[in-house]
């Protein structure tokens, strides 16, 4: 079977070079009784190298084209289960083993990757580590501390849930076709319990949602009709400061503010 044309509407770029896949594989260190999901298997690069490592790996791929070669693959691998679904509508908590948590690995489109990222938040309490590929640019935001030009809502809301570690860089060489971008593999640990504790997410979307949607504004106006200047004030935060300047933890502390 011929290899499928990459989907530019599906924003495929297959991870290709076998020096990159083994840095990656390395530094995740999969171990014999874990269950490992990858998201975006393509044409297997890591799956073929991570199946035989794992207790467990479930793969989830949207091109039905890559699916029946993913499939021909499993009878090779009776522990890999081939998943023909969306990961941006994937439930993770389903394929986790009870009393468990599932490690997540994946070259993440770069369409969807903000969107998917908040999808995996949502099942954190399920998953143990994220190793995930991610454009150059997202990857920054994502580790982004407070000051910094990169640091926005994606940085508040993904760093409220986990500790950020860079990994390793990966240059478009490494996929067909050539991305225009550099990439960076990161990992994300949830927090256990977090050091940001926050009363509702929604509350807490909101604020940070608010702060961000007018982030040149300061916070005491970016903010205007969720909290007064009087409260931010109380709970020990300069109301004039940029919403760049403030802090995760002064965030979450913001949320918990009753409105």
């Amino acid at each position: 079977m011929s290899a499928p044309v990459p989907k530019k509407s599906l924003g495929q770029h297959f991870l290709r070079q076998r020096s990159v896949v083994d840095k990656i594989v390395d530094a995740f260190g999969p171990e014999p009784g874990e269950t490992v999901v990858e998201i975006g298997a393509g044409e297997g690069a890591l799956t073929l190298v991570l199946a035989p490592r794992v207790a467990a790996l479930h793969v989830i791929e949207i091109d039905e084209r890559l699916v029946a070669q993913l499939l021909q693959q499993s009878e090779k691998f009776p522990n890999l289960v081939v998943h023909h679904a969306d990961a941006l509508r994937f439930d993770y908590c389903d394929v986790c083993p009870a009393g468990t948590r599932i490690r997540v690995i994946g070259n993440l489109p770069y369409n969807i990757s903000t969107p998917l990222l908040f999808r995996l938040l949502t099942h954190a309490q399920c998953i143990d580590e994220l190793w995930l590929m991610l454009q150059k640019e997202v990857a920054e935001r994502v580790r982004a501390a407070p000051g910094n030009k990169d640091y926005g809502r994606l940085s508040v809301m993904v760093q409220q849930q986990c500790v950020v570690e860079p990994v390793l860089s990966v240059s478009p060489g490494a996929f067909f076709p050539r991305p225009q971008v550099e990439s960076s593999v990161i990992l994300l640990r949830p927090h256990r319990p977090t050091p940001y504790p926050i009363s509702h997410v929604d509350r807490f979307n909101d604020i940070v949602r608010r702060a961000f949607s007018q982030r040149r504004k300061t916070l005491k106006n970016a903010l205007r009709g969720a909290i007064d200047a009087a409260q931010i004030r109380a709970a020990g935060i300069d109301p004039n400061l940029r919403p760049e300047q403030v802090s995760v933890a002064d965030y979450a502390r913001l949320s918990r503010i009753s409105p």
